[in-house]
């Protein structure tokens, strides 16, 4: 009987194992899309710096094991590549069509945008981010419906995003404008019930039970506006050692969140990166603003400007005004389970980030430990911790 049931669960696992895999491989498809180049007739007359080249990308993990708990935000990871610099004023024609029309879409949404991206001390990128969320009650065995407790949901997810670094002329502060598009999947095509199945079984923990009751499926779309400021810097890095601020505020709309916050960074070490802070995953936006700088083959190792190890530590708070979270609404399009949510939230994220360089590639490692204050009004517990680990490289 045994037997049976192990492999019955190993057969399980090889089909999310299978659906995962079918999942990686379209996202692939997805990403090469964004990656691949605008067609010879029209990019002829562009130049090298307006067409998209990748420069890094930065891989997310997340999830509440750290805290020795398995529910609410239970598990997160997320997978950006970072573009070079566009410099000069956007031309849509010289991008693949994806990002073409996407730059075009912004233009006519929020013209001031990309014209300021043309001056003189401003520089710009672009982030694409693929990623998926999970999120579940306390009791793992129970198969009904928990109607006091929030929902089993998950979330695909693809986001396509702008960053325009700005240095206002005469003043000793910079910023950074953000622009993101989030297209994805709510329910079970999200496939969060095989990714969290199929880790189970790897780790020999227990299933969750009652992934029957998920949030259905319908499409999820998220507009992020984010902005940040920070004392400015020349150089890849703040050398020496010294503390800063970053600041900032961000608006979002959709029906994955409808969210307005702000936030403050503090951090203190040595050799500070000149970017804009750290961070857990979480709708729209993606710290790797525009920066020449990194470009560490154009750089003398020996210039005041160029990348440099470091190590810092930083303190993040945030406070939110939630007027929708799908994780607990539920289902916008159709009725489904949903719990009493929190008007207003508060996080707090400490950690310690370290950079350094190896073979003229430069690498980062980030990891913070995240409270959450009571999302939702039958929570058992005050607040919510989890761990975050972020790993990014430069090609």
């Amino acid at each position: 009987m045994t037997g049976s049931r192990l492999n019955i669960r190993l057969g399980c696992a090889e089909a999310g194992f299978g659906r995962l895999a079918r999942m990686f491989l379209m996202t692939l498809v997805a990403v090469a899309l964004f990656a691949l180049p605008s067609p010879p007739a029209r990019a002829a007359d562009c130049k090298p710096e307006e067409t998209l080249r990748w420069r890094g990308g930065t891989l997310r993990v997340e999830n509440d094991l750290v805290a020795g708990t398995d529910k609410n935000y239970t598990n997160g990871v997320s997978l950006t590549l970072i573009s070079h610099d566009l410099e000069g004023k956007l031309r849509p024609r010289c991008l693949p069509l994806p990002v073409g029309l996407y730059a075009r879409l912004l233009n006519e949404a929020d013209s001031k945008f990309s014209d300021k991206a043309g001056a003189e001390t401003a520089g710009q990128n672009l982030v694409v981010r693929i990623g998926q969320n999970m999120y579940t009650p306390e009791d793992m065995k129970r198969t009904d419906l928990i109607e006091n407790d929030r929902p089993y949901a998950g979330l695909l997810y693809m986001g396509l995003g702008w960053n325009r670094r700005v240095h206002p002329e005469d003043r000793s502060y910079e910023m950074l404008d953000q622009r993101e598009l989030t297209l994805g999947v709510i329910g079970p095509m999200s496939l969060a019930r095989e990714a969290q199945n199929l880790v189970h079984d790897i780790r020999g923990f227990e299933r969750f039970d009652g992934w029957d009751n998920q949030l259905g499926n319908e499409p999820a779309l998220l507009l992020t506006m984010e902005r940040k400021y920070k004392p400015y810097v020349r150089g890849a890095v703040h050398r020496g050692w010294g503390a800063d601020a970053v600041g900032g505020w961000a608006l979002r709309l959709g029906n994955i969140e409808t969210s307005a916050s702000v936030s403050l960074e503090l951090r203190a070490g040595r050799n500070i990166p000149n970017d804009f802070g750290s961070y857990s995953i979480r709708p729209g936006a993606e710290n790797r603003p525009p920066s020449s700088l990194s470009r560490l083959a154009e750089t003398r190792p020996d210039s005041s400007r160029a990348p440099r190890p470091g190590i810092h530590a930083f303190l993040n708070m945030e406070a939110k005004a939630v007027g929708w979270d799908f994780s607990l609404d539920g289902n916008l399009f159709r009725k489904s389970h949903s719990v009493d949510r929190k008007p207003l939230v508060a996080q707090a994220a400490a950690g310690f980030s370290s950079q350094w360089i190896v073979g003229g590639h430069g690498m980062r490692l980030a990891f913070m430990r995240v409270w959450r204050t009571r999302e939702f009004g039958q929570q058992s517990e005050r607040a919510h911790s989890f761990g975050s680990v972020a790993f990014s490289m430069d090609f």
